[in-house]
């Protein structure tokens, strides 16, 4: 197999992946195995796809962070804009606008609680939730020394460090 044979087929690799497909191991499995390089060089391709879907997993997450905050500060914006609307309407006494391109009414809705202070408000109002979880640190430490736990078992997890 030449070189740009073994290119063609890390790029098939790599462009399973980049339609957002979630590939089974086995896919990628039969995949990589059916390329027929050495382990080495096979390897080596995987270190480079998994940089790849690192850098991209992270740039993501940025991206995600981005477009809150974006979304956050369009919300609130909105929500500026209409009290401003509002009170302005409100102060005017008018019911209704219409304008070139609206028709504006300002609207009464439920009204909202505001806390001002929790500590204050009376135990009748109050309401207490109780919660459980497992404790997968002591579930770790009596599975670790051999204990037997119904609905639980511990699962290996090795990976290999890419440097």
């Amino acid at each position: 197999m030449n070189l740009f044979e073994l290119n063609d087929n890390y790029r098939k690799v790599e462009a399973l992946f980049d339609d957002g497909a979630d590939v089974s191991e086995q896919v990628l499995k039969d995949t990589l195995e059916s390329i027929g390089e050495a382990r080495d060089t096979t390897l080596d391709h995987i270190a480079f796809l998994i940089e790849r879907n690192t850098a991209k997993s992270d740039f993501y997450a940025k991206k995600i962070k981005e477009l809150q905050l974006a979304k956050k500060s369009a919300e609130n914006t909105v929500n500026r804009l209409n009290a401003y609307m509002t009170s302005a309407m409100d102060d005017a006494g008018l019911k209704e606008l219409q304008t070139e391109n609206h028709v504006l009414k300002p609207r009464n809705y439920k009204a909202s609680v505001v806390i001002d202070n929790a500590n204050a408000i009376p135990g009748q109002y109050m309401v207490t939730k109780i919660t459980s979880a497992p404790n997968k640190s002591v579930l770790y430490k009596d599975l670790k020394t051999g204990e037997e736990i119904p609905g639980v078992h511990l699962k290996p997890n090795r990976k290999t460090v890419i440097k």
